[in-house]
């Protein structure tokens, strides 16, 4: 298990007026734990409110080839914090100028836009991701800005604008070009005459210059250092509506601060009080589940950087590499998390780190009630969890889902073995193995089934077999041995797991997992996890911990309900076992530890014959427990794990009693 580490900073500081500075050490410490975690090599933390700030460079910039020290003038890829800083900022001021309206259609901008009801598409919808879009385009075969562009535009809607919240690239893609042709700049160019100088932004901008790459961050592997890491603003050259911006902690301050007075620094102007207002507002109607106001995220499954005490009324926004901005106009504050987790793999995983610092930034405020604030937002109707089930529905991908969205870019170029069953599918209920099998650049030569085989259907040993698909052999995880063999992986490069797990230690699939791991470390494989949430959640953690000899139930010391998932776990086991795997955890995206599986929007397969519900999944680590002795547990019901029973249980004396 993760050991605690104590750690103990002194701060000799002044008496601060506006923020605590005895919080500032555990914001730190949270955000070295994480390092020692493997969540990120290191990052930038900045707290400020009221003139005064808490600015903290922690951990490392680079970890290979060589290593650096983190810097507070770091460069970072913003990935999509392009979408609220640069873009939705540059439409805003052309709406200004009276050159873009709103409520206009988009194919008034972009002629080729049209057909399949996209003429009903506006300005507006794109800026509130309400206009039915897909959330991405594919990459193969751009190979240039326009090219990206005609794709965009040609894509079909996947909803009736209006309808739902969908956070889509393709939305700020068709805003940054609508930037280019109305004021006849590349949105670099627009950006940077109209917000970055005039804020004295100076290390903000599109493709930095080569002198300014010692200073950037590097992302994962494969991609050169101060080229964009997504695929698709690297293939349109850098310069998108949706990705592409490198920023500091310190050029970002300046940004919040120019929002936080109404849209003025220094005595420039950048945008009037009005259009701050309007685009920091709620600008979706109620009818639909999620709040955003224009370009900026308010209430919906991705506001996590607002942690516990943030008001519901404060925004902000996230980017892929590992940045965040979260900013309370009540309050006065915001909170600048800036840091790379996806170097040199994209293994890393802020989303917890982000909830934390975000709580803990509030709670530095000095003389500020969070808990009444006028003018703050009521919770949606419902409360708060129906408030995060809405909010989750349709936001939760799996590692899968983000490994299909990023057209399978870490697995390019590898002879791979996968390690699944029925249960690993995408959102649209697609297979892994079919997925796998058609991806460009990767070569799936054989698969690996757990207990109850491929299908998910066997009760016993299960036999080697064929995957009747794709003719692709199927070696049985769950028969003679419980471990791929080295001459089953001979000639492989990596094994990708992908199988659904319960959280529970004597669910086979976690042990499986474990010896896996080990065979890919002894064959010098490389190992991907895809992700998958924990379907009852990972805030409680519960149960005896395995203090014995390991078994197939009990392969690695955790408690019964141990919280992880199993990309988690998989860490844990490589670091706490010693097993060395060459690892990499493809993460869940939007998935936090308080949601349960009714509340990502995810189908639900039953992992295994009798798993048949969330409610026995929630059952099993308890129940479980005493299916050793001389019960039943309801196997062989519609109901297992849901009832318990004996032939010597005697019901008429339990009702009298």
């Amino acid at each position: 298990m993760f050991r605690p580490i104590l750690l103990l900073f002194v701060f000799a500081t002044a008496v601060s007026a506006q923020l605590q500075p005895e919080v500032f050490p555990e914001m730190e410490t949270a955000v070295r734990l994480a390092i020692t975690e493997g969540r990120l090599p290191g990052g930038v933390v900045w707290v400020e409110r009221g003139g005064e700030h808490f600015e903290k460079a922690i951990g490392e910039r680079a970890v290979e080839p060589e290593r650096e020290a983190m810097t507070s003038d770091t460069i970072f890829d913003a990935a999509s914090l392009t979408k609220v800083i640069a873009t939705t900022t540059c439409v805003l001021k052309l709406v200004e100028q009276g050159k873009v309206e709103l409520e206009a259609p988009v194919a008034r901008y972009l002629p080729e836009f049209v057909g399949e009801k996209k003429e009903r598409v506006t300005v507006r919808h794109l800026l509130t991701h309400t206009s039915g879009n897909k959330p991405g385009i594919a990459t193969s075969g751009i190979t240039s800005y326009a090219e990206g562009i005609a794709r965009a535009c040609r894509n079909p809607l996947g909803d009736a604008p209006g309808t739902l919240i969908r956070y889509s690239d393709i939305n700020f893609i068709l805003l940054g070009e609508i930037v280019h042709r109305v004021s006849g700049k590349t949105l670099d160019e627009f950006a940077a005459a109209e917000i970055f100088r005039p804020l004295g932004m100076k290390d903000t901008g599109f493709r930095p210059a080569a002198g300014l790459r010692p200073r950037i961050a590097p992302t994962a592997r494969g991609t050169e250092r101060g080229v964009v890491h997504d695929p698709t603003a690297s293939k349109m050259g850098g310069v998108a509506g949706h990705a592409g911006l490198f920023t500091t902690a310190g050029d970002l301050a300046r940004f919040a601060r120019m929002l936080l007075a109404g849209g003025e620094l220094e005595g420039v102007r950048v945008l009037q009080s009005e259009t701050v207002q309007r685009m920091t507002s709620v600008q979706t109607p109620d009818a639909i589940a999620g709040r955003r106001g224009l370009g900026w995220d308010i209430d919906t499954g991705y506001s996590g950087p607002r942690g516990k005490w943030f008001p519901l009324g404060s925004y902000g926004h996230t980017g892929w590499t590992g940045t965040s901005l979260w900013i309370d106009p009540f309050s006065k504050s915001f909170v600048i998390f800036l840091s790379n987790r996806n170097h040199p793999t994209e293994a890393g995983n802020v989303l917890p780190l982000r909830q934390l610092l975000g709580t803990l930034a509030a709670e530095s405020v000095r003389g500020f009630n969070f808990a009444r604030v006028p003018g703050a937002l009521p919770p949606r109707p419902g409360g708060p969890l129906a408030t995060v089930r809405a909010a989750a529905t349709a936001e939760v991908l799996t590692g899968l889902d983000v490994l299909v969205r990023d057209h399978f870019a870490p697995l390019r170029g590898l002879r791979i073995g996968l390690i699944t069953n029925h249960t690993g599918i995408d959102r649209q209920r697609r297979r892994n193995i079919d997925l796998l099998a058609k991806a460009e650049g990767v070569t799936l030569v054989a698969l690996f089934s757990p207990e109850h085989g491929i299908a998910g259907r066997a009760d016993e040993r299960v036999g080697d077999g064929r995957d009747e698909a794709t003719g692709l052999p199927v070696y049985s995880l769950y028969g003679e041995g419980r471990a791929p063999k080295p001459e089953q992986l001979a000639g492989l490069d990596a094994l990708v797991f992908d199988i659904q797990d319960i959280g529970c230690r004597f669910y086979t699939y976690g042990s499986t997992l474990g010896e896996s791991l080990v065979a890919a470390s002894r064959a010098k494989l490389k190992f991907f996890v895809l992700d998958r949430p924990n379907p009852i959640g990972g805030v409680l953690i519960d149960g005896p911990v395995r203090d014995g000899a390991a078994s197939f139930t009990a392969w690695h010391e955790v408690p019964v309900r141990h919280g992880l998932t199993l990309g988690e776990l998989a860490q844990m086991e490589n670091t706490e076992r010693g097993i060395g795997a060459d690892l990499t955890v493809i993460p869940c995206e939007g998935w936090t530890r308080d949601l349960w599986w009714d509340q990502t929007g995810l189908p639900w397969v039953n992992p295994s014959p009798n798993m048949r519900s969330l409610t026995a999944a929630t059952l099993y680590p308890g129940v479980g427990l005493i299916e050793f002795c001389n019960v039943s547990v309801g196997r062989g019901t519609d109901r297992p794990f849901e009832l318990v029973g004996a032939p010597y249980l005697d019901d008429r004396a339990f009702a009298a009693a």
